[in-house]
């Protein structure tokens, strides 16, 4: 979590001043009305920021028209009044944020806060849901936070608000409505067939959806609860005082009880904290999991958990004293799609790629971003000088989401797509989403025979990418099972090779052939695998035959493995059988050390006789001693030979931290969990017998 005060346009006068304000109001009419905003929400959140700080520095010169401690920004209207008024949430953004925060409402109220929620903040649109006696009665937006627009017409529409709850209760709940993933992409192809224009993002997509009552097509939404009260005329009596005594962890669960989605239901469900120290940790563990989430996440929110809690710190004009938003950085900007790049890969894929005006997202300048394939170019109808939204969260690759239609000039062109592969010229096979060049590997072989010999798989000390290129163009390699075959004399024969060099280079690949099974199974390069599901396969299976011998069902049982990656693996298998012969007729090793049945000195030691049984380890820090010389795959290999986890990132769930010269904030973390940590020396103590 970053500690630095977020960004904010400067504003050097009452003109620039005036202007923005406009911008503003503006974007914000577009998006509540439709979702067209015209700029994205990194620039807007900037903007606002820009003008609360020039209101702080002229507080002479503050506009009426201000969005500063306006609901919407004071852009959006409704005729439908609210049992209670529906507020914006004040926002921290670095840990002495919330700590300042959270030291603030204790001193207002006088007394330690005990109990802390802490829920994903979904980043969507916010609406009032209102039961009578158990039915789905009306659906209100959020307006102005005084009153909304009726959009009762999406009932039906929305999954997570069902149309009777398990009770006949007379109930209000709140929440966030939206799209997720699988939803946009189907909101997209639905537009398109009818309209022609996909969506520009989620968020747009539910706003637009949310208020449509004449389109000849139905998309559907998703809600999430975050809030509930009695509704008139049954906001008196017991049922109604009990409601409003709750603790918000509580209310949440009777909810979910009802038939109401909550957080609960969500890789990131809501959890109550007991110090500011928990709800870090909280945060960070959502923040981690934001790429992977079916659906949009823009924060976490947190919020006194006791009902006495709130109800003696009150609200401010805008917001309720006793809950924040901690905002994540933007994963989304507005981009120009300036070109776009066909390559082809290892395994003779080939994959477009975006090139971009250059635009700032998440701390990173990004220029390349994914658009995945030839179809979705096609679904969404990109074309050339596109604004375009660009998404990225956490640490995954920049990709493009889809064309930002209402931005369009008339100016833009269409994508051009190949009609033979790009590398070799031969013809595409279109069976498939992703097209391959009918080649497959054959097509690009440097690439494929580059990264079998790289240092986290058969490690060929000496072979380098020239090396590689010499071989192929003589024509005595034609992948990597051929180098296990070359002779002295094909080798020093090469530009460059002398005695010495040709003898370590054969010796290099002679110890290639003792790698063990996880190693040389990532070096088939088989998609939709890597080093850490290869290591997995291999300890699963224990040899390459019984990898051959499973079909799809057995594959599924390994970890991480689900359908369509245990398919694919099994069509891959099929395709990859000569050159796996080719390696096992040169001697190559095709068992894993360790596994019962595979063969190795370890065959007779059961999984609760090895060290890290069980355990999730994390390794971080400079390594020194007997690890010295270990990459940080080879220390994950270490592990997992030892019968632990390894993993990148501390939790609740590390069981061992080893941390070396320089460990950081993740030792940091480890300690204020709780977790073991031990020096790479102990470490390597516990584990010599697998060193």
């Amino acid at each position: 979590m970053t500690t630095d005060a977020p960004p904010y346009t400067h504003l050097a006068d009452r003109a620039s001043y005036t202007a923005a304000i406009q911008t503003v109001r503006d974007a914000a009419a577009a998006y509540y009305a439709d979702g067209t905003s015209p700029i994205d929400d990194a620039t807007y959140d900037d903007l606002v920021r820009g003008i609360a700080q020039y209101e702080a520095a002229h507080p002479d010169e503050v506009d009426a028209d201000s969005p500063i401690d306006k609901v919407a920004a004071g852009a959006a209207t409704g005729d439908v009044p609210h049992t209670v008024p529906m507020l914006s949430l004040d926002n921290v953004f670095s840990p002495d944020d919330l700590a300042s925060w959270a030291a603030g409402l204790e001193r207002r109220l006088g007394r330690p806060v005990t109990a802390w929620s802490v829920e994903p903040k979904f980043d969507g649109l916010a609406i009032s849901a209102r039961y009578r006696d158990g039915r789905l009665a009306q659906l209100v937006t959020r307006g102005n936070g005084t009153a909304g627009e009726d959009v009762s017409h999406a009932i039906g529409t929305i999954d997570g608000l069902p149309a009777t709850l398990a009770e006949p209760v007379t109930i209000e709940v709140r929440g966030e409505v939206m799209m997720t993933t699988a939803q946009f992409d189907d909101a997209c192809a639905k537009r398109l067939a009818h309209e022609g224009a996909a969506f520009a993002n989620a968020r747009s997509a539910a706003a637009g959806t949310l208020r449509a009552q004449d389109r000849p097509y139905t998309c559907q939404l998703t809600f999430f609860c975050y809030g509930a009260l009695p509704l008139p005329p049954h906001d008196s009596g017991d049922t109604a005082q009990h409601l409003r005594t709750l603790p918000h962890s509580d209310l949440m669960a009777m909810v979910a009880k009802l038939g109401v989605q909550t957080a609960a239901a969500t890789p990131v469900p809501g959890i109550v904290a007991t110090t500011v120290a928990a709800i870090q940790e909280r945060i960070s563990e959502i923040a981690a999991a934001r790429a992977e989430l079916p659906f949009g996440i823009d924060g976490i929110v947190i919020r006194a958990d006791l009902a006495a809690d709130q109800a003696e710190a009150g609200f401010s004009s805008r917001a309720p004293r006793w809950a924040t938003a901690y905002k994540l950085p933007a994963a989304e900007v507005i981009g120009k799609l300036v070109a776009v790049q066909w390559a082809v890969g290892r395994t003779g894929i080939i994959a477009p790629r975006g090139v971009l005006e250059p635009v700032v997202l998440d701390g990173s300048t990004i220029t390349y971003a994914t658009l995945h394939n030839a179809a979705f170019i096609a679904g969404r109808d990109f074309r050339l000088g596109d604004p375009v939204t660009v998404k990225k969260a956490g640490d995954v690759i920049p990709r493009i989401e889809a064309p930002v239609v209402h931005l369009r000039t008339g100016d833009e062109t269409a994508i051009a797509i190949p009609d033979v592969c790009p590398n070799c010229g031969q013809s595409i096979d279109k069976s498939q989403e992703r097209w391959r060049c009918v080649q497959g590997r054959k097509c690009y072989a440097l690439a494929s025979i580059v990264y079998a010999a790289g240092r986290d798989q058969l490690d060929i000390e000496g072979l380098a990418k020239s090396r590689i290129e010499q071989m192929l163009d003589a024509g005595i390699i034609a992948d990597f099972g051929d180098l296990f075959t070359l002779t002295y004399e094909q080798i020093i024969s090469l530009d460059r090779m002398g005695e010495s060099s040709t003898t370590k280079l054969l010796a290099a690949i002679e110890t290639a052939k003792s790698q063990p099974l996880s190693r040389v199974f990532c070096a088939l390069g088989v998609r939709g695998t890597g080093r850490s599901m290869s290591r997995r396969i291999a300890r699963h299976f224990g040899t390459m035959d019984n990898i051959l011998d499973a079909d799809t069902d057995a594959i599924r049982t390994v970890d991480g493995m689900g359908t369509e990656k245990a398919t694919l693996m099994v069509s891959e298998l099929r395709e990859l059988l000569p050159l796996i012969d080719k390696l096992k007729a040169a001697g190559v090793n095709m068992t894993e050390p360790g596994v019962a049945g595979a063969g190795g000195s370890d065959d007779d030691v059961t999984a609760a006789e090895l060290p890290l049984n069980g355990m999730s380890v994390v390794v971080t820090g400079a390594m020194t001693g007997a690890l010295d010389a270990l990459s940080r795959n080879e220390m994950n290999e270490l592990i997992e030979r030892a019968g632990g986890k390894a993993s990148s990132s501390v939790s609740a769930k590390t069981s061992l931290l080893v941390a070396g010269e320089k460990a950081g904030s993740k030792r940091a973390k480890a300690e204020t969990l709780g977790v073991k940590i031990i020096g790479p020396d102990d470490f390597a103590d516990m584990i010599a017998a697998f060193l």
